[in-house]
């Protein structure tokens, strides 16, 4: 499955069906008059988020979408039926943003939500509808409201609790392959991932999700590298993990790369509660740990978690740090959930 977070689509309710123009003639009948009925209400259209869905790959290909129109009045005071709503169906996650990008016009957080976003066309009058006592045979009707019509972006965000940043080969898909069982691609060169992935994370009978997006570099903000429009994807996080590489050359400026880019992008994401963990010590002596974790330290004045995701070593720590975050959001697991692995998902 191709993995897709941006799309734009045309939108268009029905339009309201025309109203009749009738009389009323029948044998043994000795006053007619006017019975033409009203028309329809065009459809709606209604956007829904739906479980199951985890890309928006599917409207690269569909992009117009338009309600069905009212169908029109007939004699003998007949309304025309309504246009059917039409239900787009979109992930759990996904925002809808004006064509330009400037207004939210929605937001879905939770599977099921719904939301009328245009208004189908009232169904235009009938001529029974204008007769008066002074217009007893009208021939007026209206053709029906015509339906509302829109360009909008869906933007993908995906929801989880701990988020991962850092640096490439940092080792954040190797962390998530560890906590969880997902077949992140792991590399010995930088961007070996391309695509968000999700892990959910069963830790000391609890569970939370986790997300992986592509790794950051200086300048991503301007586009350098992949850029940071994934940033998006750890938006809704309640806390962050930050690794960082030993074997850099200054892990404390490494560090302050990626908070940089954080800043530079907003969305309060430096505001998030961070765990700062220095990844892959298993490459060096205690005295270097214990080195490189005092400049990590003070470089981000936060308590340094020194783990090894390649050789699991301090994860269970990392992970306490991320479930106390994580806070009650972080589900209860049943008895019969407690003994199995953890699971992943991957739009990939």
């Amino acid at each position: 499955m191709h993995f897709l977070d941006q799309a734009k689509i045309y939108l268009r309710s029905g339009a309201g069906g025309p109203g009749a123009v009738s009389f009323r003639r029948e044998k043994y009948i000795e006053f007619g008059g006017p019975d033409g009925g009203d028309g329809g209400k065009g459809g709606d259209i209604v956007l829904e988020a739906v479980e199951g869905l985890n890309t928006l790959i599917d409207f690269r290909y569909s992009q117009h979408f338009k309600a069905p129109r009212g169908k029109g009045g007939a004699g003998r005071q007949m309304t025309g039926a309504g246009g059917k709503n039409l239900v787009v169906k979109v992930p759990v996650g996904t925002q809808v943003l004006s064509e330009d990008k400037e207004l939210v016009l929605a937001d879905f957080t939770a599977a099921g939500q719904r939301i009328t976003l245009l208004e189908g066309g009232i169904g235009g009058r009938g001529n029974l509808s204008y007769k008066t006592s002074t217009n007893r045979a009208p021939r007026q009707h209206q053709p029906g409201m015509p339906g509302e019509e829109m360009w909008v972006w869906l933007r993908l965000k995906l929801i989880a609790d701990a988020g991962l940043v850092g640096l490439p080969n940092a080792g954040k898909s190797t962390f998530l392959n560890a906590v969880s069982n997902a077949k992140a691609k792991v590399g010995a060169y930088p961007f070996t991932t391309l695509h968000p992935k999700l892990g959910v994370v069963r830790h000391k009978g609890r569970e939370f999700v986790i997300a992986d997006i592509p790794g950051l570099i200086e300048g991503a903000a301007e586009g350098a590298g992949i850029g940071d429009r994934f940033l998006g994807h750890i938006e809704r996080c309640r806390v962050l993990l930050h690794l960082v590489d030993a074997n850099d050359e200054d892990v404390a400026m490494s560090y302050r790369v990626i908070r940089e880019e954080l800043a530079a992008y907003g969305a309060g994401l430096t505001d998030k509660p961070a765990v700062v963990a220095l990844n892959k010590i298993d490459t060096l002596d205690e005295e270097m740990i214990a080195v490189l974790t005092g400049e990590l330290e003070a470089a981000s004045g936060a308590e340094v978690v020194a783990i090894s995701a390649a050789a699991g070593t301090g994860i269970a720590g990392a992970l306490d740090r991320l479930l106390e975050a994580v806070g009650p959001e972080a589900g209860a697991l049943t008895g019969d959930d407690e003994g199995e692995e953890a699971i992943a998902w991957s739009p990939v």
